[in-house]
Formats: structure tokens, sequence, C-alpha cells
């Protein structure tokens, strides 16, 4: 089962659980209504109004509803809008209470009469003026981009704060946080996140950014760059900023599609935004120069993946976005999110065109959409001495990657920090880096890591060991039945440069030890799980392996992957002496070398045969020497290293793996000679509101003569879990080749049409549909049913093999699922196209993947 989501976010609760484990609501009096025009009954959306005496206040939503925090000497509450009369409501203090509020029309007369209907008048883009203005801000955005200028250069500071938030008093009294109330902060409860929050991640960075057009080539470099740093044995300082970055990028007003929290949502002002959007202009600022139009929009169907909010656009020939406010409808199809709000502020050129000069992020994260503890995010953006159409040095491009580091970017004291931020933090936020510091010294918080490490990542540190994982101490299966597993490996504790791994498992059923043991020297002095790696490792296992079974993210003796469908009793007893050289640039560009010495023997079921005539003419093992060069290629790439795997957070880069493995006959016992050749690439398509399609293609080509278990055992799926990348209603050893492509693509509509069906809509489920594609075959020199003399395939009681070849047609399967089930559960029906005659196969089955996502 691929649970690389449900890592990413264990790791964020690593970090942000400090030592509790409820969650309280927090009690304040509250203050709501909702505001309506007199005259035609219908909400105003983003309505002012304010508290007084306090002062505080805010806006209505979409819809007209509004809510907020009383103090204890609130007595009115002001509303106003553009073309109504500003209205005064008494209040109640310290009372809750609903007010409803009916603004009257500014030019309306008292002692007139005035009729109207009350229905609605339905929205047409046709001859409305504000369709009309944005299609002029649609058509003016290339000459408004950075992009319309032959060379920019311009400084950028990046600020991103991540918080628990809405804290009740009752949480923060707790006893465990009696002698920690130095890490909390009090704001204005009218703000996203509530009154009290802690902060518990915080990171800055400053860089010099530069864009050429022709030839077209960015370069950006981080000169300084401070953050919360944790310790490494719990969590991955430098992943935790790679997902932050993920959920939190750069947000372009003029980019058809803005990513925001790792979904993409259609720009207000995309080539097709009418089409999606609703759009009002709701006031004329005159005394700005030059002149503005306010323009709100809001979606069409409130549970797209959308915006709401309002422009302002400049009435100077540029159409350009002098101002933006953007936020999401409550019930927009995202999961977790309680509140999101985005607002962007731009600059005048020379050539009096505009760039971003600020941007400001807060999203709010929590399990329940109405109210308790969560969690709030903030990032902050704004960019100083842009200059354009200056010429740029050369010397800026010599180095190739796009993103560089600056030697001391790090090193950077609290003086040079003062004197570059554009806007100084408060002593508060000053103190998060110091506070955390101090946290992480307090015996209880490191007890409660420890704690959460061993439960999400499957590890118990010891210090210079930690053992695990403990998901695979227990498992079983029909060849090794019942089976133990016990193991560790040393840490950075015992030392930088060498490492050791080992575990030791038993099965009750074959009575036969399993065990590994490596040595790794790292050639970088940094942790071999750390990028960029850069180590050498010699290591012997000896274990158990199913032919064809190849998983991501997981251990192959994971007690959830236990339970199978069909009959699961051919399996290897494999010993595997390797020696690897891996080497990772911080491009991502990476290659390896290997050693290996296998040698494979049958197990359960599975048997080596190499006479047709004679079914009992058995061959115990098969011995192979390899050598193996991998190249792989993943531009941009961002990920989180957890304590066993690395896992990719996936953006619109390809990756390229390429793979070449020699065997050699002689070397140490090898009884073969052949070349295999693997190559792959995978691409994620974004296709707006239609949602997104991971693709794989994928071939491979062995040259020389060898028995079955040494060609292409196709990736089999006889779990109950929907696997992304194998055959889901593949038997296992089914298919084997010496030459093959395929294709696999899995689409993720986000709920395109679920959120247009009535009552459907509010479960905010999304539709989910795969395609797989298996082309491939054997040459006489290789099938068994030809060649004789080569190994032959497996068959059962009755004789009728279990393995075979794939002829002229090729294997397919596709599924049309469900996902989003109680926000983390994805079912699929998987239907099988072809080859229904093999035995012992399903033409159709339901399968469930656990998937967190927002």
């Amino acid at each position: 089962m691929r649970l690389q989501h449900i890592k990413n976010i264990s790791s964020i609760v690593m970090l942000l659980t400090l030592a509790f484990t409820t969650s309280l609501f927090a009690q304040q009096t509250r203050i709501s209504g909702t505001v309506t025009d007199a005259s035609s009954k219908e909400t105003i959306p983003y309505v002012s109004f304010t508290l007084m005496p306090s002062g505080m206040g805010g806006k209505t939503d979409i819809d007209g509803k509004f809510s907020m925090n009383l103090t204890g000497n609130d007595t009115q509450i002001k509303f106003s809008y553009v073309g109504y009369k500003t209205q005064v409501k008494n209040i109640k203090p310290a009372t809750a209470q609903t007010i409803n509020v009916q603004l009257q029309d500014e030019a309306m007369q008292m002692n007139e009469v005035v009729i109207r209907g009350t229905k609605r008048l339905p929205y047409r883009n046709r001859e409305n003026p504000a369709v009309e203005l944005i299609r002029k801000v649609i058509a003016n955005k290339s000459k408004n981009r950075t992009e319309s200028y032959d060379q920019v250069t311009y400084q950028k500071y990046e600020r991103m704060l991540f918080s628990m938030s809405n804290l009740s008093d009752k949480f923060k009294n707790k006893k465990i946080f009696r002698n920690y109330q130095f890490l909390f902060q009090e704001q204005d409860s009218a703000k996203i996140g509530g009154k009290t929050m802690l902060p518990v991640f915080q990171q800055e960075k400053l860089s010099e950014n530069y864009y050429t057009k022709h030839p077209e080539k960015t370069k950006s470099i981080i000169i300084a760059d401070k953050k919360v740093n944790f310790d490494e044995k719990f969590i991955d300082n430098q992943g935790l900023s790679s997902y932050f970055d993920r959920m939190y990028q750069d947000i372009d007003i003029y980019e058809n599609n803005i990513s925001v929290v790792s979904n993409q949502l259609l720009s207000p002002i995309a080539d097709g935004a009418p089409a999606f959007y609703k759009f009002f202009i709701t006031d004329t600022i005159k005394d700005h120069n030059p002149k503005l139009v306010e323009l709100a929009f809001m979606p069409r169907n409130k549970t797209d993946l959308l915006f709401e909010g309002k422009l302002y656009v400049t009435l100077d020939g540029n159409y350009a976005v002098q101002n933006a406010y953007l936020t999401v409808n409550k019930d927009i199809n995202l999961n977790f999110v309680r509140a999101l709000e985005a607002k962007l502020d731009f600059e005048q050129n020379p050539d009096k065109r505009y760039h971003l000069s600020k941007s400001n992020l807060i999203v709010d994260f929590g399990l329940s959409k109405k109210g308790g503890t969560g969690f709030t995010g903030e990032r902050t953006v704004s960019f100083k001495d842009y200059k354009i159409n200056e010429p740029i040095p050369d010397s800026v491009y010599k180095i190739p990657a796009k993103l560089a580091v600056a030697p001391d970017a790090t090193a950077k004291s609290d003086a040079f920090w003062s004197a570059n931020r554009p806007e100084s933090l408060g002593n508060l936020n000053l103190q998060v880096y110091h506070n955390i510091d101090s946290l992480q010294t307090i015996p209880s918080f490191k007890r409660t890591m420890d704690v959460v490490t061993l439960l999400f990542a499957g590890y118990k540190d010891f210090g210079p060991f930690e053992m695990g994982p403990v998901n695979t101490f227990y498992s079983f299966n029909n060849v090794e039945g019942f089976r133990l597993r016990l193991g560790g490996r040393t840490t950075t504790a015992l030392s930088k440069r060498y490492y050791f791994e080992t575990y030791a498992a038993y099965g009750f059923t074959d009575q036969k030890w399993k065990y590994f043991l490596s040595g790794t020297y790292s050639l970088n002095n940094k942790s071999i799980y750390a990028f960029p790696q850069n180590y050498l490792r010699a290591s012997f296992q000896r274990d158990t392996k199913i032919p064809g079974q190849d998983l991501q993210f997981v251990q192959e003796d994971n007690f959830l992957l236990s339970f199978k469908r069909g009959e699961n009793n051919m399996m290897l007893y494999n010993d595997f002496y390797r020696l690897d050289y891996v080497h990772e640039f911080e491009n991502h560009f990476s290659y390896s070398l290997g050693l290996r010495k296998w040698n494979q023997s049958p197990a359960g079921n599975l048997y080596f045969n190499n006479s047709p005539n004679n079914f009992f003419t058995r061959i115990n093992n098969i011995s192979t020497s390899e050598v193996t060069l991998q190249l792989r290629y993943a531009p941009n790439e961002k990920f989180y290293q957890g304590k066993i795997y690395r896992t990719p957070l996936v953006g619109p880069n390809p990756v390229f793996n390429l793979r070449y493995t020699a065997g050699i006959k002689g070397l140490v016992g090898g009884e073969y000679n052949y070349h295999n050749f693997m190559g792959s690439i995978d691409k994620r398509f974004y296709l707006s509101q239609l949602g997104y399609s991971d693709v794989t293609l994928e071939g491979g080509y062995i040259i020389g003569k060898v028995p079955f278990p040494l060609l292409d055992i196709h990736r089999a799926n006889q779990t109950y879990a929907y696997q992304l990348n194998s055959y889901n209603l593949m038997n296992f050893m089914e298919f084997v080749s010496d030459h093959y492509a395929s294709i696999n693509i899995d689409h993720n509509f986000n709920g395109f049409f679920f959120n247009k069906m009535p009552l459907i809509r509010h479960l905010k489920l999304r539709e989910v549909l795969s395609f797989k594609a298996l082309y491939g075959g054997l040459r006489d020199e290789n099938n068994p049913a030809i060649n004789t003399s080569t190994l032959q395939f497996v068959r059962n009681k009755e004789g009728i093999p279990l393995t075979g070849s794939l002829n002229s047609d090729p294997y397919i399967e596709g599924s049309v699922g469900v996902a989003n089930i109680f926000k983390v559960l994805r079912v699929d029906a998987v239907k099988r196209f072809t080859y229904l005659d093999n035995p012992m196969v399903s033409g159709w089955g339901i399968r469930a993947r656990v998937k967190f996502d927002f």
C-alpha cells in the first residue's frame, strides 16, 4: 500500500505534537448574522463591519454572512458598503447574539415606493460590463508579466511561520505547559487562527533573482537562510522546508492555475475564467492614479477548486492588477482547510506597468471546519530593488543550476537580518527561534517526540542505535507461516562516517532463519539518509521474496501486506551479496554502480524444472553475478526524507530513470551472460479544473538466453490494496517478458463531476480513473514452449502453466473509483479486459487505498 501522503503528514504531526492527546474548543462570545439588500433581499458579499468602541472588524463572506468575537466593552456594530447607507446596530456586551442587517440603497428616497421583484435575475456573461473588463485584463496579461521584459533583477524576502492555532485557555493552562508559557502568542481573535497560537516552525530566506528573456534563463541565489532546526533523529529539516514550500508556493495571479496546499486553483484572470467565475463591478476608485475598478468575483459552483474575492484593475490601458484579495468558499472541496486568505500588492514600474511587491498567504487547517485546535501557516513574500531591462553580467549564469545557495547563507548574523528584513518581525516572532531551541531541551518534549517517532516512523531511538521498523516485527505468509523479525541500525550519534544495519527473522512454518547485515561508509561526512547521498555500502541478505512484487515506500514484510487474495504459495529464498556506490548531485541527477552475487532457490510451490518431459527433474538454485549502472534525473524534485524511504512531493517536472544490468558468466559462480535494459519516465500533467493525470511510460529489453526467474517478471498485486504502479488483477508470476513496453495513467478529477451533483457534492468526494496497458513477449530462445532446453514455466497440479508470456494482445486493466471518502480513503472497482482465460484470474475486483491529501 503506497502510504506516502500519510508519511508526509505524520512527519508534520511529529513536529507539532508537543505532549497532548486531545484538543479543546475555544469558548468565546461571538456575534454573527447575514447582511442583505433591503429591496431585493439578496445577500451582499464583502460588506465592511466594525465593532465599537474596540475597532475590530472584518468583511462578510461571499454569502453575506459574518461572525466576530466580542470584547467586554463593545456596544455597537457598524456596517458600510459602497452604494448603500451606513447602518449601526446596538449589541449586548458579552452576550452571544445573531444580528441580521438590511442595507438600503443610498439613492433610495424615503418617500418613494419602489416595487422590485424578489427573483434574482440570471447571471449572464453577455453584455456584462464586469466580464468585458475581465476579458481586457486577460487580453493584456502577457505585457503585465515579468516575462514581457528582456531582463529583470530583484531581491526577494520570504518568511514562513507555522503554528498550532485556536488554542483554548484550558489547553494553554494544562499542567504540562505550566512552565512553558513563553511558547504561546496572543493575537487579534478576529484574525485567521484565533486568539492564542503556538509557533512551531519559522524560516526566513533572502535571495537575489535574475531573469533573461533571450535566451530564456532564470537564476536564484539564496544569500541568507535562517530557520528553526529540529533534532535530525526526529525531523528532516530540509524535507520539512520543502514540504511547506510545496504547500505555500508563490502566487502569480497571471498564471492560469495557482498552486495552493498541493492543489491547483484556477486564477480569476485565467484564459477560461469567465466560464467558471461570476464577476461584478463593485466600486470605482477615482482618487487613485491611475483610476481603479474594484471587481468582485465568485465561483459559479462553490465546491469547485476556485477562488473568490476582489481585484483592483487599472484603467490606464494596461488593465493591470494593482491589488488582489483571494479567499475560498467555505464549501470548497479542499480537505482540512478552515480558512484561506491571500493578499497581493503591486508597485508601478518606470514604464507605468506593475510588478508584485508583496504577497501574504494564510491558511488555517483543522480536522473540523467548525472550530477547535488546528494549525495555521503564513507565508509572506516581499520584493525590492526591482530593476527592468538592465544588463545582467554573464557570470551570474555560469553555474547551470537555477537555484544556488551561498556558502555562508545559514551563518548570517542577527544584525544582518535586522538590516535586511523589509519589515521588523516584532519581539514575539523574533523569539520563535530561541523558543523552539529551548523547547528541544525539555525532557518531556524529548520523551513525547520519542514516542511519536516510534508510532509514526517505526523506530525507537537508543542514542547510537535505533530499533525498527516496528511494522515488520510480525507478519505471515503461506510459506513461512508466522514470521517474527527484529532489527535496527546505527545513527549519527555513533558516527557520521560509518553506518550499520541488521535484522533477523524466523518463519515458524518453514523453520528457517533470515537475516541481513550491511555496512555503509559516507563519503561526504553526512547522514546516508540525507540529500545529497554519497556513500559506499557492502551488504548480505538471506530472505524470502515474492517474484514480481515490487513495492514502493513500504517494507515487503509489512504486516498489512500479509493479507492477500488467491493462492500465495510461490516464493524465492534469496542470498544477496552486494557492493553499491551511490552518488547524488545538487541538481537532482544521480547515478549508482552495483555489484551483486545472487543465489535464488524456489520455495513453497515454486520449482525450477529444465525438462518438459520429466516433471520431477528439478534445479535447486540459480546463481548469477551482475554489474548494474543506474541513472536518475529528477529536475527540481522536492521530497521528505523519512526514516526508511524518501517520499517525493509530486510536481510538474518529469522524472527519468535508466538502468543497465549485465550478467557475467563465470564471475564468482555466475551461470548466465545477459544484458538487461530498462527505462521509464514519470510525469504529472495538470489539467486545470479537470484535475491531473500521473503518467508513467516504461520499457525494457533483455539480450541473451536466460531462465524465466531472470526475465522481467511483471509487477503484480494480490493484496486488497490498490497499488498505483502494479497490475492489481494480475497474479504473481503470471507474465514474464524479455522485451516490453507499458503505459500507466492515473487520473484524479478532483471532484469536477461530483461537485455539480446535489446532495453528493456535500460529501466532498472525488472521481478517479486509471488505465494500464502492457505489451511484451518472449523471443524463441527464452520461450520454454519453443526452446525446451530452457527452464520450464511453473504449472499447477493439473499441468496447466501458471506462468506465461504475453502474445500479440496486450494486458489491459482499468479502474473507476471514488476518492476522498472520509477524507483519506480511495476505493476502486478494477476491471481486467484481457487474458481472462488464464487460470485462477479474476475479471474484476474492489481495491482500496489510504491516501491523505488536501
